[in-house]
Protein backbone atom coordinates (compact mmCIF):
# COMPACT_ATOMS: atom_id res chain seq x y z
CA UNK A 1 0.00 0.00 0.00
CA UNK A 2 0.91 3.30 -0.88
CA UNK A 3 0.56 5.83 1.92
CA UNK A 4 -1.12 9.39 1.42
CA UNK A 5 1.99 10.99 2.98
CA UNK A 6 1.70 13.97 0.52
CA UNK A 7 -1.53 14.64 1.49
CA UNK A 8 -0.71 16.38 4.87
CA UNK A 9 2.20 18.62 3.26
CA UNK A 10 -0.46 19.79 1.03
CA UNK A 11 -3.17 20.61 3.62
CA UNK A 12 -5.20 17.82 4.10
CA UNK A 13 -4.70 15.24 7.24
CA UNK A 14 -3.97 12.10 6.21
CA UNK A 15 -5.49 9.02 8.07
CA UNK A 16 -7.39 5.80 7.16
CA UNK A 17 -9.76 3.27 8.16
CA UNK A 18 -8.31 -0.74 8.25
CA UNK A 19 -10.13 -2.54 4.96
CA UNK A 20 -12.75 -1.25 2.97
CA UNK A 21 -15.66 1.00 4.33
CA UNK A 22 -18.51 -0.24 5.29
CA UNK A 23 -21.19 0.81 2.82
CA UNK A 24 -24.61 2.91 2.95
CA UNK A 25 -24.20 2.84 -0.51
CA UNK A 26 -22.39 0.83 -3.04
CA UNK A 27 -21.91 1.30 -7.22
CA UNK A 28 -19.59 -0.34 -9.78
CA UNK A 29 -18.81 -0.01 -13.19
CA UNK A 30 -16.20 -1.87 -15.89
CA UNK A 31 -14.99 0.41 -19.04
CA UNK A 32 -12.75 -0.68 -22.06
CA UNK A 33 -9.17 0.92 -21.16
CA UNK A 34 -10.06 3.57 -23.57
CA UNK A 35 -8.92 7.61 -23.14
CA UNK A 36 -12.83 7.95 -24.23
CA UNK A 37 -13.90 5.58 -20.97
CA UNK A 38 -12.54 8.40 -18.51
CA UNK A 39 -15.21 10.98 -19.19
CA UNK A 40 -17.81 8.55 -19.13
CA UNK A 41 -16.29 7.71 -15.79
CA UNK A 42 -16.24 10.94 -14.66
CA UNK A 43 -20.31 11.51 -15.62
CA UNK A 44 -21.09 8.29 -13.88
CA UNK A 45 -19.49 9.02 -10.38
CA UNK A 46 -21.38 12.42 -10.59
CA UNK A 47 -24.41 11.35 -11.30
CA UNK A 48 -24.27 8.67 -8.60
CA UNK A 49 -23.19 10.73 -5.65
CA UNK A 50 -25.84 13.24 -6.78
CA UNK A 51 -28.74 10.76 -6.58
CA UNK A 52 -27.34 10.02 -3.17
CA UNK A 53 -27.56 13.57 -1.66
CA UNK A 54 -23.51 14.15 -1.52
CA UNK A 55 -22.34 17.52 -1.47
CA UNK A 56 -20.49 19.40 -4.47
CA UNK A 57 -17.60 19.89 -3.12
CA UNK A 58 -17.34 16.34 -2.19
CA UNK A 59 -18.75 15.51 -5.98
CA UNK A 60 -16.46 17.88 -7.62
CA UNK A 61 -13.32 16.13 -5.62
CA UNK A 62 -14.51 12.79 -6.63
CA UNK A 63 -14.94 13.30 -10.25
CA UNK A 64 -11.03 14.82 -10.21
CA UNK A 65 -10.24 11.91 -8.29
CA UNK A 66 -11.78 9.12 -10.68
CA UNK A 67 -10.06 11.65 -13.47
CA UNK A 68 -7.51 10.98 -12.09
CA UNK A 69 -7.22 7.15 -11.42
CA UNK A 70 -9.08 6.00 -14.68
CA UNK A 71 -6.43 7.93 -16.81
CA UNK A 72 -3.52 5.96 -14.84
CA UNK A 73 -5.41 2.56 -14.91
CA UNK A 74 -5.78 3.89 -19.18
CA UNK A 75 -2.09 4.85 -19.79
CA UNK A 76 -0.04 2.93 -17.27
CA UNK A 77 -1.15 -0.62 -17.14
CA UNK A 78 -1.89 -3.26 -20.30
CA UNK A 79 -5.59 -3.63 -19.01
CA UNK A 80 -8.35 -4.17 -21.62
CA UNK A 81 -11.15 -3.09 -18.75
CA UNK A 82 -10.70 -0.67 -15.90
CA UNK A 83 -13.35 -0.79 -13.19
CA UNK A 84 -14.56 1.67 -10.89
CA UNK A 85 -16.31 0.73 -7.41
CA UNK A 86 -17.87 3.55 -5.11
CA UNK A 87 -18.49 2.90 -1.31
CA UNK A 88 -20.13 5.82 0.60
CA UNK A 89 -20.44 5.49 4.39
CA UNK A 90 -21.51 8.01 6.95
CA UNK A 91 -18.52 10.34 6.73
CA UNK A 92 -16.34 9.09 3.18
CA UNK A 93 -16.83 8.35 0.00
CA UNK A 94 -14.43 5.50 -1.04
CA UNK A 95 -13.18 5.36 -4.70
CA UNK A 96 -11.87 2.21 -5.83
CA UNK A 97 -10.45 1.67 -9.59
CA UNK A 98 -8.91 -1.45 -10.37
CA UNK A 99 -7.19 -1.95 -13.76
CA UNK A 100 -6.69 -5.63 -15.07
CA UNK A 101 -3.37 -5.60 -16.81
CA UNK A 102 0.25 -5.77 -15.51
CA UNK A 103 2.36 -2.23 -15.06
CA UNK A 104 5.85 -1.98 -14.43
CA UNK A 105 6.14 -0.06 -11.71
CA UNK A 106 3.33 0.93 -8.35
CA UNK A 107 1.57 4.31 -8.39
CA UNK A 108 3.52 6.77 -6.74
CA UNK A 109 3.27 10.79 -6.64
CA UNK A 110 5.85 12.53 -7.90
CA UNK A 111 6.91 16.19 -8.29
CA UNK A 112 6.98 16.97 -11.92
CA UNK A 113 8.76 20.10 -13.83
CA UNK A 114 7.00 23.15 -14.69
CA UNK A 115 6.85 22.09 -18.22
CA UNK A 116 5.83 18.47 -18.03
CA UNK A 117 2.34 18.35 -18.89
CA UNK A 118 1.77 14.98 -16.77
CA UNK A 119 2.83 13.79 -13.66
CA UNK A 120 1.01 15.21 -11.20
CA UNK A 121 -2.28 13.37 -10.49
CA UNK A 122 -1.46 11.32 -7.72
CA UNK A 123 -0.10 14.47 -5.84
CA UNK A 124 -3.89 15.70 -6.58
CA UNK A 125 -5.51 12.59 -5.04
CA UNK A 126 -3.24 13.55 -2.07
CA UNK A 127 -4.42 16.87 -2.05
CA UNK A 128 -8.04 15.77 -2.25
CA UNK A 129 -8.01 12.84 -0.13
CA UNK A 130 -7.85 11.68 4.16
CA UNK A 131 -5.94 8.70 2.33
CA UNK A 132 -5.26 6.69 -0.61
CA UNK A 133 -3.50 3.54 -1.19
CA UNK A 134 -2.76 0.74 -3.86
CA UNK A 135 -3.48 -3.24 -3.25
CA UNK A 136 -3.28 -5.90 -5.44
CA UNK A 137 -6.47 -7.11 -6.97
CA UNK A 138 -8.26 -9.98 -6.09
CA UNK A 139 -7.13 -11.91 -9.33
CA UNK A 140 -3.37 -10.83 -9.04
CA UNK A 141 -2.60 -9.36 -12.24
CA UNK A 142 -3.63 -6.39 -11.81
CA UNK A 143 -3.84 -3.50 -8.50
CA UNK A 144 -6.73 -1.34 -6.84
CA UNK A 145 -5.65 1.88 -6.41
CA UNK A 146 -8.09 3.72 -4.08
CA UNK A 147 -8.83 7.21 -2.18
CA UNK A 148 -11.19 8.01 0.55
CA UNK A 149 -12.66 11.16 0.20
CA UNK A 150 -14.83 13.39 3.06
CA UNK A 151 -18.62 14.40 2.29
CA UNK A 152 -21.22 15.73 3.89
CA UNK A 153 -24.93 14.33 2.93
CA UNK A 154 -27.86 16.97 1.73
CA UNK A 155 -30.46 15.23 2.44
CA UNK A 156 -31.40 11.72 4.46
Amino acid sequence: MVPSQDAPLLGRRGGCFGGRPQAAYAYGFNFPALNASVAEARRRVLTRLREWGIDETACDDARLVVSELFTNAVRHTDSDKVSCHLRVNEALVRIEVADHGCAPTEPRARCSGTDEESGRGLLLVGALSQAWGVRPDDAGRGRIVWADLPHRRLCP
